[in-house]
């Protein structure tokens, strides 16, 4: 029977010739598609890692004051703390969740280099983000008398940097010289959004660090001591250039950054496939329109109705499989050479559900115009001819 059907398309090679190129330009498109919203799902079933409900980010910037600014700082953090709206806060840098920004090194351990991003903070970081420690501990303020900078990483950074070795009490040396000691570990810690992927973290104590606190406030805090925040803590430096963002605002815009992009291409991608849909559906109707002497002759034969409609589609399976043959060849070339450095995961279901929808269109637009040649009787096909 498969050698029938190639058969009959041999004899046709110049029109299934165009199908079949249409049919290999539709599975590459929906494999770009698919493994992009395989990415985007894969990364959003992992957890952040951390709690941003009712965290605000106090940024502040210092302008053109240059004297005595870790005072300064240090009298802003005390204030805000002071608050009995705040829960907890958290001295850190502009690399907060949400943030757009991005602060990253080399880490060095025994001849393995990664890198990864880096987290400046306090020793009330942990508690203000609801960061749970895994292994080991976070760090507190005894550390900072130790000969090492005290260090936090997660499971990925741990992963890569150390293997099945366990890393607490390892020493691990920057770009810089600069060396800090593993004293923790922490799971997921996604920065960027559920839709970003994972990536290695360094969680480091610094002594004056600046910039941005952290501000957990007590649920049912509004915007009414966001005011009064905003007036006495700019009060006491009036210089200063001071801004608050709520976390939860910052992680919607995040993530329509990567969604918006998902959603327009799922769109484009829609409105291509509804097109190869439809000129698949009318060149099947016009070749089974010419074919009828040849549907009657082999319902004179004694081929049935359903018999027909089997033939046909499977004649359009055929022709499909030798572009998605073509597309599969192609595709699997992505996670042979690590394209994008994702995970090979991402690119096999791309293929899957690419092969999958690709059955499915032509299965459907093959389905009625092979129903319609079932239903021609071999008197009307003689008549006809």
């Amino acid at each position: 029977m498969i050698q029938h059907f190639f058969k009959l398309i041999w004899n046709k090679k110049r029109s299934n010739a165009l199908l079949i190129v249409e049919i290999l330009v539709a599975f590459l498109v929906l494999f770009g598609v698919m493994s992009l919203l395989t990415y985007n799902y894969q990364n959003y079933s992992k957890p952040l890692g951390f709690n941003y409900d009712n965290v605000w980010a106090l940024n502040i910037s210092t302008n053109q004051d240059t004297s005595g600014l870790a005072e300064k700082f240090e009298r802003i953090f005390q204030r805000v703390l002071a608050y009995p709206e705040v829960q907890s806060a958290s001295k850190t840098r502009g690399n907060t969740p949400f943030a757009n920004n991005q602060s990253n090194r080399n880490v060095v351990y025994d001849k393995v280099t990664i890198q990864g991003d880096i987290y400046n903070t306090d020793e009330r970081y942990a508690n203000t983000l609801g960061i749970e420690v895994a292994e080991g501990r976070w760090y507190n303020a005894s550390d900072l008398g130790a000969k090492y900078t005290p260090a936090v990483i997660n499971r990925l950074a741990k992963d890569k940097l150390f293997g099945n070795e366990n890393p607490l009490g390892k020493v691990i040396k920057l770009e810089g010289d600069e060396r800090w000691k593993i004293v923790g570990i922490v799971e997921n810690f996604k920065q960027r959004g559920e839709y970003q992927a994972n990536t290695p973290a360094f969680f480091n104590m610094e002594k004056e660090v600046m910039g941005t606190i952290l501000i957990k406030v007590k649920p049912g805090t509004d915007a009414n001591f966001e005011a009064k925040l905003m007036r006495q803590i700019g009060g006491m430096q009036s210089e200063w250039t001071m801004e608050v963002s709520y976390l939860s605002n910052l992680r919607k815009s995040m993530n329509q950054q990567t969604a918006i992009p998902s959603l327009i291409f799922s769109i484009v991608c829609g409105f291509f496939l509804l097109n190869v849909a439809l000129g698949l559906f009318g060149v099947l109707t016009l070749n089974i329109a010419k074919r009828k002497d040849e549907i009657g002759l082999r319902r004179a034969l004694g081929a049935t109705g359903k018999a027909i409609t089997t033939h046909f589609v499977g004649e359009m399976w055929v022709i499909a499989t030798l572009g998605v043959v073509v597309g599969v060849i192609l595709a699997i070339q992505f996670p042979i050479l690590n394209v994008f450095d994702l995970d090979s995961s991402v690119y096999i279901i791309g293929i899957l559900l690419s092969v999958l929808t690709v059955y499915l269109l032509v299965t459907l637009c093959a389905l009625y115009p092979s129903m319609q040649a079932s239903r021609i009787q071999p008197a009307t096909a003689l008549h006809e001819e």
